[in-house]
């Protein structure tokens, strides 16, 4: 379980998993996508390689990284 800002994610072990084969995605919605970047930068996250912080033609603003597990996690905040 990993808990930040009152906000709590419940991880779960699947020993079946291959990682190499794993498309799950997650979407975390902010209202403070900036300072979540730089919090994910300065404490060493790995952002995905075409995951950068940019500006999408959807409305919103995101980054993304891969758990350790290949699942996609996405930040976002409209615009």
């Amino acid at each position: 379980m990993a808990e930040k800002d009152q906000i709590q994610i419940h991880l779960f072990l699947f020993k079946e998993l291959d990682p190499k084969e794993n498309y799950g995605q997650v979407y975390f919605r902010t209202d403070d996508i900036e300072g979540v970047y730089q919090s994910f930068s300065e404490n060493k996250g790995i952002i995905h390689p075409n995951g950068s912080l940019q500006k999408k033609p959807w409305g919103q603003i995101e980054f993304s990284i891969l758990d350790p597990d290949n699942n996609l996690l996405t930040f976002g905040q409209a615009y």
